[in-house]
């Protein structure tokens, strides 16, 4: 089912069927500030399961998207400085960062790392879920190979009936995907430059360096 969020009262019909979705172990499509995501209960570990299934080729670990600057605390043992500083710098917003979990988890979200790819994103309707369900494990709305989806609709042709609730909100303010920040190591390394540019976060943190990992 596709709801409109620009409609005040299908927004909150589609942001209701989405929290009972999630919930329920089954797969969401909601919009974000950069492209849309695919979401799933990140401590259920057959919703994880079919998330990956739906978006198909490798199974690499979805990123987890969390409602508050808080839940971070909650899902880590030991925040690096660094961290603290991008977050307070770019949260809400495009920026992923990658930090080593509590071992205390009890989560599955397809390999044992250690870590985790974690961000709070900038849009209300996100946002609203986010805060209702707890963390969810979400990558981008599209089959592997395919582009990624700027709206709900784009998701559904590809995604078709393996998700419960799409949420439409139109196309994101950025179609950039978010930047990733590896601060696992002892230098914080940009994987992935996307939405935020590594001029800015090196105003931020001075010795972040740019990952030689294609």
């Amino acid at each position: 089912m596709l709801y409109d969020c620009r409609s005040p009262a299908d927004r909150d019909r589609g942001i209701a069927a989405a929290i009972e979705a999630v919930r329920n172990g089954e797969l969401v499509v909601l919009p974000t500030d950069t492209v849309y995501g695919i979401g799933a209960d990140a401590f259920t570990p057959y919703a994880v399961k079919a998330l990956l299934d739906a978006k198909g080729g490798r199974r690499t670990p979805p990123p987890v998207l969390i409602g508050s600057r808080h839940t971070l605390d909650g899902l880590v043992f030991s925040l690096p400085r660094a961290a603290r500083d991008l977050v307070e710098a770019f949260w809400p917003g495009a920026l992923t960062i990658v930090v080593k979990h509590s071992p205390s988890l009890r989560w599955d979200l397809g390999d044992d790392t250690g870590t985790v790819a974690v961000r709070m994103p900038l849009h209300p309707v996100a946002l609203e879920v986010l805060r209702e369900t707890g963390p969810m494990a979400v990558a981008s709305a599209n089959r592997a190979g395919q582009s990624a989806a700027l709206t709900a609709e784009e998701a559904r042709d590809q995604l078709t009936y393996s998700v419960r609730a799409y949420l439409e909100a139109g196309l994101g303010p950025d179609p950039l995907p978010s930047t990733i920040v590896d601060l696992t190591g002892e230098v914080p390394q940009v994987v992935r430059e996307g939405a935020i540019p590594w001029a800015k976060l090196r105003d931020v943190v001075p010795d972040i360096v740019e990952s030689r990992v294609a």
